[in-house]
């Protein structure tokens, strides 16, 4: 979406380093930027002074156009032509972070071999084109240094994402980088080579015999929307490496939405580690000309819209006369494809012409849609290369609906792969679920990929040892700079109280914390950055119902409270919200007092029913939206026009990822509360996993409708019901954690599952596996209980825990006297279709089942009838030791169920403490 003036702001204040500043492109302070001025007050900008003594010259025209955009007056030079030792300083060419650099044309780094310099990039600079024909060349012997932090990368992008404008693949050239390293395509009689790279102007050659040349560094460098075509097959992909040697260091590198490749090697032997590759609309990796480096840690993801794609991987040859056919070396590569079918599909890997590769430790998880997750050329070399030991691809697991494509003749790719290769292992695509990968490329803490990779270091010392297969093992080494993990956007530093643009800032509750005050409805998009505190003033929305559509994102760390039961957070229809912490900094929403006593001094200084909630609305499914016409849903406990329900169960609402949810719910009047989070129509396509809603007031989660799934749920002291569904909820729940207060005070059931008197169909029926519920003894208007199924719902479950100490209510009630439309008995006794399952579970309570008044339907006798369910005597020490399972009933294949679940050989939500997917990040587990 466009933004309208001004960036999403990412802000610190000015006795912070602006190191904490996240991912994000953020202008420094300096002599020619005063950010003592700040443009929102209609006022003109103060210009900054000129200095023509850098190199480049002042554009006024794109001065004014940045600086609008921005917010505060940014001098944007530009730079064209060639850039020689004559124009450096103390032998570099320095492009400096409190400037925008715009390219026009080529740009040249030296000539070849002659009048050679060193191009510096500051950590946190901005570099624009503007066309497809503005690109950035090094010529052979002079060098670039990149010097981005994982705070502050160095961003290249276009003129349009810069200005906030439309942004796609293609819109500027992109960088070239030309070496003295070998090619096949250079002679072979002794004389010296000098190839003309692809897609760059006459001249600019690369090749030669030094394997080890230095063209410098890329650190954390994040390039955007560039690739051109200057002719057919002769394009400008997003970095290309021309003869590239080992000595020249790549580290922490993004390329998105190129139009071209995403990254090209031709010939040498450049290596690289932490690619990360998305969107890309041809190849994402290629190399050829005899390229022989080794990479590790390459990220590939095609579009998730489904737009243009190829391979994540092209290995060739490349038709060179020299002896050497390429052959690179990779360990640890995620290929994620898309749906993408044009003249080129999305594919996992192709290796052709005159191509070797030795590949370790590699997934590829194809879409529905994808071509063949791996093809062999029928090329003499390559299918030679099958047999003698030179192409080599082990503990790798590819899903595809087409894993192989085999050409005519061929080694059949199937047996090759599966049997004569170590520790592979084809994974069918409908059981994709069992890879154990969540939807941003990380592992699942259950995953069995953590542990089915071989040690790349045993096999080159320039491999980072580890055990996991994939590029994400336990660490998301792309959080915080990578474009769409929480970095590379475009922001700026805007005022030296370090509140976003739209907040305001208000004293500290906690008296020492930067604090800024959000109210009303957020209308742009929003950034809440670590290092501040952020106080929900009255009811926040997010966004317009289907309008003024925006994004809220949330950085790791961050801390979000309200003071009252007044205080809480709508993210509207149409709208979304982007909240990814991490394990090591969960983002926390609490209540005020929590702050004020200090969130990291403990759980004793917040309360249930502090402050509001959240909740999140959609445009999916409910039994109660009318038959005919709009649908639009008063949620409870909101004010007035927070409506949801719609069509589209498949609807985004955005991330929730380590998100905890602490001391909130509130009765605004009877059965008109706010949950920990209320879910009201949202679709599948939001993610929801690593979720904790602690000590609150009502319902810890509910679902009104919609199908969004969820993993890796924690519920602790939840007073109400810690799981609530109704309005035809049809989503899928795996690993959740339900631990009623450990002091026995308020409490009620681990689940209460409705259809809550809709009218339309199919009613509620959700899909849950490997829960464990803990109860404790309260006994009040409700008592702690297990599970509550009553009017027109239906219920998947499978490897349930529930279980509680003496005194405890039933473990299992099924309500079967106020269904006058009998909706549950007939999922219960075989009626109706789908039946309900209640497998390879146990009730480990006194008061296991609480029969129901209906004397024709015994629940005792429907429950241990279920395939591997038992009642366990006992109680709590004989199914679990702490949140552990030690209950040795055998599972439910789960991923057989769907392939959003994955397998596990467990029943509860937690195996075991060196399993333990609540550690680090939960709070309330200890009690």
């Amino acid at each position: 979406m466009k933004r309208n003036g001004i960036f999403s702001i990412s802000l610190v204040a000015a006795a912070i380093s602006l190191s904490a500043c996240g991912g994000d492109i953020n202008i420094s302070e300096g002599d020619v930027i005063d950010n003592s001025v700040i443009n929102n007050d209609n006022q003109p900008p103060v210009a900054p002074p000129v200095d023509n003594n850098r190199v480049g010259s002042a554009n006024s025209f794109l001065t004014g156009q940045v600086s609008a955009a921005l917010g505060q007056q940014i001098e944007v030079r530009a730079i064209s032509g060639r850039l020689t030792n004559a124009d450096a300083i103390n032998g570099k060419v320095t492009l400096t972070n409190d400037t925008v650099w715009a390219l026009e044309g080529p740009v040249f780094i030296g000539n070849d071999k002659a009048d050679s310099t060193t191009l510096e990039i500051e950590e946190g600079t901005i570099i624009l084109g503007r066309t497809g024909g503005d690109y950035l060349v090094i010529s052979r012997d002079s060098k670039i240094e990149v010097n981005g932090t994982v705070a502050r990368p160095v961003i290249m992008t276009s003129l349009n994402d810069v200005l906030g404008d439309e942004v796609r693949a293609g819109q500027w050239g992109g960088m070239v980088i030309l070496g003295n390293a070998p090619s096949t395509k250079c002679p072979t009689d002794g004389s010296t080579c000098s190839l003309q790279v692809e897609g760059v102007a006459s001249g600019a050659v690369f090749g030669g015999t030094n394997d080890a040349d230095s063209s410098g560094n890329l650190n954390y460098l994040v390039l955007k929307y560039a690739g051109f075509e200057i002719a057919p097959d002769n394009e400008l992909n997003g970095i290309t490496f021309g003869g590239v040697g080992s000595g020249t260091e790549i580290d922490f590198l993004q390329v998105h939405a190129n139009a071209d490749d995403g990254i090209e090697f031709f010939g040498g032997s450049v290596n690289a580690k932490h690619v990360v590759l998305t969107g890309i609309q041809d190849d994402s990796v290629d190399w050829d000309n005899g390229y022989k480096g080794k990479l590790q840690y390459v990220y590939i993801e095609h579009a998730a819209d489904n737009s243009d794609a190829n391979r994540g991987i092209e290995g060739d040859g490349d038709g060179g006369d020299g002896p050497n056919f390429s052959l690179p070396t990779l360990a640890n590569i995620t290929i994620i494809t898309n749906n993408f079918d044009g003249e080129d599909d999305s594919e996992g890997v192709l290796l052709r012409d005159q191509s070797g590769a030795k590949i370790y430790n590699m997934l590829i998880a194809g879409s529905s849609g994808t071509g063949e997750c791996l093809e062999m050329d029928s090329d003499d070399t390559v299918q030679g290369n099958l047999g003698n030991g030179n192409i080599t691809i082990s503990h790798s697991y590819i899903s595809c609906v087409e894993p192989f494509n085999t050409v005519e003749g061929g080694v059949e790719l199937g047996n090759w792969f599966s049997t004569l290769q170590a520790n592979n292992k084809v994974v069918a695509f409908e059981n994709r679920g069992q890879l154990g990968l969540n939807q941003d490329g990380t592992l699942t803490a259950q995953s069995e990929l953590l542990s089915a990779g071989t040690n790349p270091a045993n096999i080159d010392a320039f491999f980072t040892a580890n055990n996991f297969v994939g590029a994400i093992g336990e660490n998301d080494w792309r959080s915080g700079w990578a474009f769409g993990f929480g970095g590379g956007a475009v922001t700026v530093v805007q005022t030296p109280l370090g509140c976003p643009q739209g907040t305001s800032s208000i004293a500290a509750v906690d008296g020492n914390t930067n604090t800024c005050e959000i109210t009303g409805r957020i209308t742009s998009d929003l950034r809440l950055v670590e290092g501040n505190h952020y106080a929900l003033s009255g009811a926040v929305f997010v966004g317009g119902d289907n309008s003024d559509s925006v994004t809220l994102t949330i950085d790791p760390g961050v801390v979000v409270y309200g003071a009252s039961g007044n205080d809480y957070l709508v993210v509207s229809r149409g709208s979304a919200i982007e909240a990814n912490g991490t394990a090591a900094k969960p983002i926390t929403f609490t209540s005020s007092q929590h702050v004020a006593n200090g969130v990291v001094a403990g759980l004793a200084n917040g309360a249930a029913g502090q402050w509001g909630g959240m909740i999140v609305l959609g445009n999916a499914y409910s039994t109660k939206c009318p038959e005919t016409g709009d649908c639009s849903l008063q949620v409870e406990g909101a004010q007035e026009g927070a409506v949801f329900g719609g069509s589209n169960n498949t609807e985004s609402s955005g991330t929730l990822r380590y998100v905890r949810v602490m001391h909130g719910g509130f009765e605004i009047a009877p059965d008109n509360e706010l949950n920990g989070i209320t879910f009201g129509g949202v679709g599948s396509g939001t993610v929801v996993e690593y979720l904790q809603v602690h000590k609150n007031a009502d319902d810890g989660i509910e679902f009104f409708g919609g199908a969004v799934n969820a993993r890796y749920v924690v519920l602790t002291g939840i007073q109400d019901d810690s799981v609530d569904w109704d309005n035809g909820y049809q989503g899928k729940l795996q690993f959740v954690l339900v631990k009623h207060a450990s002091d026995n005070s308020d409490a009620n059931r681990g689940i209460e599952g409705d259809g809550d008197g809709g009218t339309g169909s199919p009613f509620s029926n959700p899909t849950i596996a490997n829960m464990t519920i803990i109860g404790n003894t309260f006994d009040g208007e409700d008592d702690s209980e297990g599970v509550l199924l009553r009017d027109q719902t239906n219920a998947q479950l499978y490897n349930v825990v529930v279980t509680g100490p003496a005194g405890m209510g039933e473990c299992l009630e099924l309500d079967l006297t106020n269904d006058a439309d009998t909706t549950l008995l007939g999922n219960v006794n075989g009626s109706a279709s789908p039946q309900m399952v209640f497998q390879s579970s146990v009730l480990a309570c006194d008061e296991a089942v609480k029969n129901s008044s209906n004397s024709a339907f015994d629940t005792t006798a429907w429950f241990t009838a279920q395939a591997g369910s038992s009642i366990v005597s006992g109680g709590i020490a004989a199914v679990l030791n702490g949140i552990y399972t030690i209950d040795t009933t055998s599972p439910t294949d789960v991923s057989a169920v769907n392939s959003f679940f994955i397998n596990t050989n467990f029943i509860g939500a937690v195996k075991s403490a060196d399993n333990n997917w609540t550690a680090d990040w939960t709070v309330g587990l200890e009690d």
